[in-house]
């Protein structure tokens, strides 16, 4: 794709895994709010974590990744979200998380 410059539909952007959804225009802003507002809802310092984590991964060995990964983690366990988290997952229910 990158050296041949195809163009190709959204559809097929779908097919191969390049987006993961498609929306008729009319509906984008409304489900770009509700994808917002999910994220929002979310372990909001995880999710930070996470894609620092993704953004950093590009200039690190497999290695260092892993290791990068496993002190994100540690962080997280002492952070309130990951016991909210882990409480409602054991009682079979929603998480309220509060970005802390």
């Amino acid at each position: 794709m990158a050296l041949l410059g195809e163009r190709f539909d959204a559809r097929r952007a779908l097919e191969l895994g390049l987006v993961n959804r498609v929306v008729p225009k009319t509906d984008l802003a409304e489900v770009a709010r509700m994808l917002a507002v999910r994220l929002a809802a979310g372990p909001t310092r995880a999710l930070g974590r996470t894609k620092r984590l993704l953004n950093e991964s590009l200039n690190r060995t497999l290695p260092e990744q892993l290791l990068a990964e496993q002190e994100s983690f540690v962080e997280c366990t002492v952070e309130a979200d990951f016991e909210l988290g882990v409480r409602a997952f054991v009682e079979k229910r929603k998480a309220l998380f509060s970005g802390r």
